[in-house]
């Protein structure tokens, strides 16, 4: 099975799914209760068309702390859907050997019958880099090497790899992946321009997450035009970029008034548990992450800043989804929106009624 990159260029090439990135307190919402909800969502995201299901990989704080393998979950949808593609958003190769890695994902792939996406991520939260006892110096060099390792696994036997970081010989991956060459590959990006510049250069699809305060859109503009003036310099003006996903909140009700009035407190309890995590820069320095010291500095702030004036999340009636979506397609190129619908531990009836608006009165007003 040979999977290709969708063509872009009309509003049908638009791909659509949701992105799960589990902020519960286990006071509020049981691990029980989260994945019987969020499996759900996938069923019905599933019947309804939509292109993708997304998960993270966190650890350890309530950031993250439900979603520890991503593809232990995604392999569960698999076997309770049917079409939707399966996208790790993402992997953290920091944390994993690349043997384990790409047998891992091939088996995702062979369960799901070809529909795995596999995203990495070079990791952020200077916690999850100390429990591990990974320097977050070496971060981007391992991230680098076990990816080219993971495709090298995937499509030659016999592999031999000697790093810094991990060292094998003669070692043929099984299962083998189904998808031919291999499944997709996205790296996971935010902040650092060399991230952007490194998944251009290698033909990577890139996953954009939106910083938490919209004065940082300027940033994310431009790590875009890095991301496609490397792809073209590499690959040639004649190559279509093979996706630009974004990720973000989303919160869709009948009016703005309404869907404020859900959404707001949960994206606050969003923005809290995310400076929480966050707020573990304050003690921390590396120059391998560039700027995000500030983010520390600043996470405290953030619990009660105005959500409407500065949130990047997209919450309104299916008229102002709409529009948002217009304006994300002009601002960054996006073809690829995966929604992050479980914010603030919403229960299932809260995700399902905004998802149902979306698919039913946004997509089709694209």
């Amino acid at each position: 099975m040979q999977y290709m990159w969708p063509r872009k260029g009309t509003n049908n090439a638009m791909r659509h799914g949701i992105s799960l990135l589990p902020d519960c307190r286990p006071d509020r919402r049981s691990a029980v209760e989260y994945y019987r909800d969020a499996l759900a969502l996938t069923r019905f995201a599933d019947q309804a068309g939509l292109d993708y299901v997304k998960m993270t990989e966190h650890y350890i704080g309530e950031y993250g702390g439900y979603c520890p393998s991503p593809l232990t979950f995604l392999s569960t949808v698999a076997a309770q859907t049917e079409r939707i593609r399966l996208m790790t958003g993402a992997v953290l190769p920091a944390f994993h050997h690349p043997i384990q890695i790409a047998a891992h994902a091939a088996m995702v792939d062979a369960i799901s019958e070809g529909r795995l996406d596999l995203g990495f991520g070079r990791a952020w939260l200077p916690y999850e880099f100390e429990a591990f006892g990974v320097p977050m110096d070496e971060s981007r060099a391992r991230y680098e090497a076990t990816i080219k390792a993971v495709l090298r696994l995937w499509t030659e036997e016999k592999v031999t790899e000697d790093t810094p970081f991990f060292a094998f010989t003669d070692a043929t991956s099984l299962p083998r992946v189904v998808q031919n060459p291999h499944p997709p590959v996205w790296g996971a990006a935010v902040r650092s321009p060399e991230s952007f510049t490194w998944l251009g250069e290698h033909g990577f699809g890139v996953m954009l997450a939106l910083a938490p305060l919209k004065q940082d859109v300027g940033l994310s503009k431009y790590v875009i035009d890095l991301y496609r003036n490397a792809f073209t310099a590499k690959h040639g003006a004649d190559r279509e970029l093979p996706g630009i996903a974004l990720s973000t909140p989303l919160y869709v009700a009948e009016t703005d008034e309404e869907a404020y009035r859900v959404a707001e407190p949960l994206y606050r309890e969003y923005m809290s548990v995310w400076s929480e995590a966050a707020s573990s820069w304050e003690t921390t320095k590396s120059g391998s992450y560039v700027g995000y010291d500030s983010m520390g500095k600043h996470a405290k702030n953030l619990r009660d800043f105005d959500v409407r004036k500065h949130g990047t999340a997209v919450i309104g009636s299916p008229e102002t989804v709409v529009e948002r979506i217009h304006e994300f397609r002009e601002e960054y190129g996006v073809d690829t929106l995966l929604w992050q619908v479980d914010f603030g531990g919403q229960n299932l009836d809260q995700m399902m009624s905004s998802l149902k608006l979306y698919v039913e009165k946004v997509i089709p007003n694209l």
